[in-house]
């Protein structure tokens, strides 16, 4: 039986498992779909217990930039961002790594009709806000404010906006006031983490893609309903790049997208407290 498996850690809250099921189920494979809590320190020794019937793995934190150093080939994409969510196994025995996020960042705002823009504000500096800058610029935007916990810690994020040719300013969150008037808002951070100014995210742009999906709504989810702005989640993000990765395991496209994202919600609300 041909397997495959998310890896990661914490995995216990992980949804992929569900999708690629539904997937599979879909397009009639017989196929396994596991989880597994890996540690970043643990990655090398897991990869060299498996056997030639796996042939992907999803990867989510803390494994996406360690997977780099254990692959044979890496995707542009996903050497450019420094972080890879996808290992697949090559018949030749190599082993590939891929970043899904970026272009399922792009074909979620794609699937709402938004295929380009000129300006954003992105909130947050870690491994999402990387993948966004890359999905923004190939979105056709040219300007972008980030706005980070601590400025100094988001040279690596500049650095990255510099080399995909984005003009980029930077601020903390100690400056939200002086923060308006952009294309899109997307929202990197933790849930709650915006709390105390999403009533000012939820107006700075006419669409705001907050990246966290549970608990949901968050408090700028809330805001932006209020106030007519479009508003995607982390769920829209989380479907797309699965089904990227179902795509480029199983060699089947279009991946059934509408039972990937059915089994999800079906599985978010079966964790609500009853």
């Amino acid at each position: 039986m041909t397997r495959c498996a998310v890896l990661g850690s914490p995995i216990a809250h992980s949804l992929s498992p569900v999708m690629h099921r539904a997937a599979y189920a879909e397009l009639g494979l017989d196929w396994r779909y596991d989880a597994f809590e890996v540690a970043e320190d643990e990655l090398r020794d897991f990869l060299a217990t498996l056997g030639d019937d796996v042939r992907g793995l999803s990867l989510t934190m803390p494994l996406k930039r360690v997977a780099l150093e254990l692959a044979d080939t890496v995707d542009p994409v996903a050497e450019l961002i420094g972080a890879a969510n996808t290992m697949l196994f090559e018949p030749d025995g190599s082993r590939s790594v891929h970043n899904t996020d970026v272009p399922g960042l792009v074909a979620a705002f794609a699937e709402r009709g938004i295929t380009a823009a000129e300006s954003a504000v992105v909130l947050g500096g870690g491994a999402t806000a990387a993948s966004t800058l890359a999905a923004l610029r190939g979105m056709q935007v040219s300007e972008v404010t980030l706005v980070v916990r601590s400025v100094a810690k988001a040279e690596r994020l500049l650095d990255l906006a510099a080399e995909l040719g984005l003009k980029t300013s930077v601020a903390d969150f100690g400056q939200v006031e002086q923060i308006g008037g952009f294309d899109l808002c997307v929202s990197t951070v933790p849930g709650g983490a915006v709390d105390p100014w999403a009533e000012h995210f939820a107006a700075v742009a006419p669409v705001v893609f907050d990246v966290a999906y549970h608990p949901w709504p968050t408090q700028l989810a809330i805001a932006a309903h209020r106030i007519g702005t479009e508003l995607l989640n982390g769920l829209d993000l989380l479907v797309h790049q699965a089904t990227l990765q179902v795509e480029m395991m199983t060699g089947r496209s279009p991946a059934p997208l509408a039972a990937m994202r059915s089994a999800a919600r079906e599985e978010l609300v079966d964790r609500e407290p009853h």
